[in-house]
C-alpha cells in the first residue's frame, strides 16, 4: 500500500494518483496521435493520393501498439 504524502495545499495524496493521472494522460496523447493519423489518412485518400492515405493509415496500429508497449512498462503492480 502506498503512503500517502504531503501536498502543497496541505490536503494529503496517495502517491499511486499522480502516477494513475500521468498514465491516462499518456493514453490520452497516444490516442490522440492515433486518431490524429486516421483522420489525415481518410483526408488524404479521399483527394486522390490514395498511396499516401495507405501510408499514413499504416500508422494507426503502429501507434497503438508503441502505446500499449510503453505504457505496459510503466506499472509496477
Amino acid at each position: 500500500m502506498a503512503h500517502p504524502e504531503s501536498h502543497p495545499g496541505g490536503a494529503r495524496v496517495d502517491a499511486r494518483t499522480g502516477s494513475l493521472a500521468k498514465a491516462r494522460q499518456a493514453k490520452a496523447l497516444f490516442f490522440a496521435a492515433a486518431g490524429l493519423s486516421f483522420l489525415a489518412s481518410i483526408s488524404l485518400f479521399f483527394t486522390g493520393d490514395t498511396e499516401r492515405g495507405i501510408y499514413v493509415g499504416l500508422w494507426v496500429p503502429s501507434i497503438c501498439a508503441a502505446g500499449a508497449l510503453l505504457l505496459a512498462g510503466e506499472r509496477h503492480d
